[in-house]
C-alpha cells in the first residue's frame, strides 16, 4: 500500500506540474501571438517579438508551440484580435504597491477576478496609474558573475545599457526599454552569456515587510499568477534575505 501511495503522490506532483506548464506556455504564446500582431513576425525585426520568443525557448516551449503562435498573430488575426493588454494597479498587504500586467479577451472578467484576489487579501485594487509612478519601465539583462567580470560587461555601456549592478556576485545590466535589442546583440557578439534579459518594471522604492506580511503578499502573488489571464506580476517590497527564500522560495 506504501508503494502504491508514493507512485500516487508522484502522478499528482507529476499533474500538477503539468498543469503549470501548460498555464505557463498559454500565456507564452499570448505574448507571442500579441508582439506579432503589433510589430509584424519577423523576430530580428520586432523587439518585442524576440523576447517573448526567447522566453519560450527558456521554458522549453516546443517549436511548433511557438511558431502556431506567430502565425496567428500575423494570419487573419480573429482570435489575436481579441486579446488586449491591461495593466491593473493597487495595494496589497502591509501597503505594497502591486502591478498587474494580463493579457484578456474580456476586460470585466478579468478586472472583477483581480479585484475579488486583491480584496481577498487584505489589499485594494486601484485607478490606473494609482501605482504605476513607483516603477520605471527598464530592460534588465542579468549576467552570472562567476562567468563573467565587470570590465567584460563595458560592452554593454557601449551598446547603450545604463547601468551595471553588482548585486552579491551576479551583475544586473540596466537600460532603457529601447536598447535592450542593441545590449543583448553587444553580449552576444562578444561571447558573453547571460541568463535572462526581459522588460521589467523596477521599483523606485521598496516597502519593508516582516514574515507576516510576505506570507499573505505571497498567496496575493500566487493566487494572481494562477489566473490565466495574468501574465506578470511586480510589487515594491523588501524582506529580509532568510524570510525572502522561506517565504517565496
Amino acid at each position: 500500500m506504501s508503494g502504491h501511495s508514493k507512485w500516487a503522490s508522484i502522478k499528482h506532483k507529476k499533474a500538477i506540474v503539468d498543469s503549470r506548464r501548460g498555464k505557463m506556455f498559454t500565456k507564452l504564446s499570448r505574448h507571442i501571438t500579441i508582439a506579432a500582431k503589433d510589430g509584424g513576425g519577423d523576430i530580428i525585426g520586432n523587439p518585442s517579438l524576440a523576447l517573448a520568443v526567447q522566453k519560450a525557448k527558456d521554458a522549453s516551449m516546443p517549436k511548433d508551440n511557438i511558431q502556431r503562435a506567430i502565425d496567428k498573430g500575423t494570419g487573419a488575426g480573429a482570435d489575436a484580435a481579441s486579446y488586449e493588454n491591461v495593466m491593473y494597479e493597487g495595494y496589497g498587504p502591509g501597503g505594497v504597491a502591486v502591478l498587474v500586467e494580463a493579457l484578456t479577451d474580456n476586460r470585466n472578467r478579468t478586472g472583477a477576478d483581480i479585484r475579488h484576489m486583491f480584496t481577498k487579501a487584505g489589499g485594494n485594487l486601484g485607478e490606473p496609474g494609482s501605482v504605476a509612478y513607483l516603477f520605471d519601465r527598464k530592460g534588465v539583462i542579468v549576467v552570472d558573475g562567476a562567468q563573467h567580470d565587470e570590465d567584460a560587461l563595458m560592452v554593454a555601456i557601449e551598446a547603450g545599457a545604463d547601468d551595471i549592478e553588482d548585486e552579491d556576485g551576479t551583475f544586473v545590466v540596466v537600460t532603457e526599454p529601447t536598447a535592450l535589442p542593441d545590449v543583448q546583440k553587444a553580449l552576444d557578439e562578444n561571447d558573453i552569456a547571460y541568463t535572462s534579459a526581459e522588460l521589467v518594471y523596477r521599483p523606485q522604492v521598496r516597502t519593508p515587510l516582516d514574515e507576516e506580511g510576505a506570507e499573505k503578499l505571497a498567496k496575493l502573488i500566487d493566487a494572481l499568477d494562477d489566473n490565466d489571464d495574468v501574465s506578470e506580476v511586480h510589487a515594491n517590497f523588501d524582506v529580509a534575505d532568510d524570510v525572502l527564500e522561506r517565504v517565496f522560495g
